[in-house]
């Protein structure tokens, strides 16, 4: 029997044994484990629920419709079953999902007819596939129902589905849109969540006639226009070539532009696992090709100050970076980030003023203000800083020295305690306060035709946090690592840029985190000296005597 054959008898004995449950529909996955074509579907983990029962009350229907919304096949056929005709011509479903706590729901018959549900929202995610973290408490959501032929149906409720939040991770993933920055040197990206089923068709009407996220918007620049609409809603794929239909108009484009919207699509469906990618008109293929593009990966080694020595931990030797360790070491360092291009530091010294260090060159002061928390330079080698109890005051230092105060930095932030731009140079991170708790934000950097910081975009909140952050860093491309306190104990949080996060608990103490090119690859510092990396869910002991363990912005290109 072929792989193939096995799928569909698997899902069809799935789809009988779920009819024949007497209780709330269950579910299984189908693992498809080569490309979608479009003659064979599309399959990655698709769940079959049941549709709606003979004499199935009220509360019934609900129910079994909240769990149809796993079923997104067909626009969510089955969950469309459990609504009255006239409701289900104008229910959209793909209009976004209400993510709620497992475990944490009720409903209320209030009158005949009547449902409410009370649920503890986890998130939200729209129809563009925007994840956004839902306020704390409860809502309710209201159900009417209606008698079509004696049996209960839907006449009333919101659009969009309702998942618990391990159900909505099976039926959705992340996928990463690609945007470029504005220089055109490096892709970044804009997390998205769509159902799995038909995702090259998702991520191509997003990235094709769609535009990035609005706190992304004035920071990313995008190669498609009006004049390159997509022509068709399909984008089938055939032995693992995504073919891309187009309006006839992006004949006309330039070649440049072509290879922009080829580099952009190809890495966009790579995240589905689609290596490949045509862009066609008429059935043509366009002549196009990917772009190189800037790195942001780092040297997988992590980057210490020890007592004798500042430079890449191989072992249990530092392997220095040539001329600017010996800058760094000539200075009192208590925090560390180096530039992409090595030759280049931001160093803050015990006393908490923020220096500029480069190969070839003196240390010089660039910034002495009270309370300043850890530097972060970006890809132009700016030097970012901020006073912690002055969120609003960030300022940008070039190699010339100069002060550029960025505008609506951290509005209603009352206190700061890390901030960190990202290796694209496009966003910038930071952990404040503007209430009880602190919480995770993001924020797009905003620059001039020449290059210059001006402004941060509208932030996004990314997580809410227990206890007081301590650490911040990117991880990778799309997450973020940081260390806080809660009860006493420390804990780690790897925080998608939209998407839940996962917190592992960590060793006491931690004072810096570094990222990696990956989830998983964090490294710690704690108040002795200790190395700690990630080896999955636990914290390996590493190396003693570090005196800084400094971030990396990338590797020189």
């Amino acid at each position: 029997m072929t792989r193939r054959p096995a799928l569909v008898l698997a899902a069809t004995l799935l789809a009988l044994l779920l009819t024949a449950c007497a209780g709330l529909p269950t579910s299984g996955p189908v693992n498809a484990g080569r490309p979608v074509t479009e003659e064979e579907g599309d399959s990655d983990v698709a769940f079959v629920p049941a549709g709606p029962s003979r004499g199935a009350t009220p509360a019934q229907i609900v129910e079994g419709f909240i769990a149809a919304g796993s079923g997104t096949r067909n626009n969510w056929e089955t969950a469309q079953q459990f609504l009255t005709p006239d409701f289900r011509a104008t229910w959209r479903p793909q209009a976004g999902v209400t993510v709620y706590r497992a475990g944490e729901r009720a409903l209320a018959e209030p009158a005949e007819g009547e449902i409410v549900l009370t649920i503890a929202p986890e998130a939200t995610v729209d129809a563009t596939g925007a994840y956004d973290v839902a306020g704390e408490g409860q809502i309710t959501i209201g159900f009417r129902l209606e008698r079509v032929r004696d049996e209960w149906r839907i006449a009333e409720a919101p659009d969009g589905v309702i998942l618990d939040e391990n159900r909505f991770r099976s039926v959705f993933r992340s996928y990463e849109l690609m945007y470029f920055d504005p220089s055109w040197r490096f892709l970044v990206p804009d997390l998205r969540w769509f159902p799995t089923t038909n995702a090259a068709t998702r991520i191509a009407e997003a990235l094709v006639d769609g535009a990035p996220s609005p706190w992304l918007a004035g920071s990313v620049v995008s190669a498609f226009s009006a004049d390159a609409g997509l022509a068709q809603r399909s984008v089938p794929v055939r032995s693992g070539v995504a073919q891309v239909s187009l309006e006839s108009s992006a004949r006309q484009l330039e070649p440049a532009v072509l290879d922009r919207m080829q580099t952009q699509l190809q890495e966009s469906l790579a995240g589905a696992g689609i290596p490949e990618v045509d862009m066609l008109v008429d059935d043509q293929v366009l002549t196009a090709e990917p772009v190189n593009v800037a790195s942001t990966r780092i040297d997988s080694r992590p980057l210490v100050l020890t007592a004798d020595a500042f430079g890449f931990l191989s072992g249990t030797q530092v392997e220095e970076i040539l001329s600017l360790s010996a800058a760094v070491r000539s200075v009192d360092a208590a925090a560390i980030e180096v530039a992409a291009s090595r030759s280049t530091a931001a160093v803050q010294t015990p006393t908490g003023a923020v220096l500029r260090v480069e190969t070839g060159a003196a240390p010089t002061e660039i910034d002495s203000r009270p309370g300043l928390v850890a530097p972060t330079v970006d890809t132009l080698n700016y030097i970012w800083t901020v006073p912690s109890g002055s969120p609003d005051a960030v300022v940008a230092i070039g190699a010339d020295g100069a002060w550029r105060e960025i505008a609506d930095a951290w509005p209603g932030a009352t206190r700061i305690s890390a901030m960190r731009v990202s290796r694209d140079g496009a966003r910038i991170a930071a952990v404040s306060r503007d209430g009880v708790r602190p919480s995770l934000w993001v924020a797009g950097i905003v620059r001039d035709a020449d290059g210059v910081p001006v402004a941060l975009g509208e932030r996004r909140l990314l997580a809410v946090l227990p206890g007081d952050g301590v650490g911040l860093a990117w991880g990778d491309e799309t997450s973020l690592a940081l260390s806080y306190t809660d009860g006493g104990q420390t804990f780690v949080l790897e925080q998608p840029v939209g998407g839940p996060g996962t917190a592992l608990r960590a060793p006491d103490g931690i004072t810096t985190v570094a990222g990696g090119n990956q989830p998983g690859g964090v490294r710690l510092r704690d108040v002795d000296g200790e190395l700690y990396v990630q080896r999955g869910a636990s914290w390996q002991d590493q190396f003693s005597g570090v005196r800084v363990l400094a971030t990396q912005q990338g590797t020189p290109r």
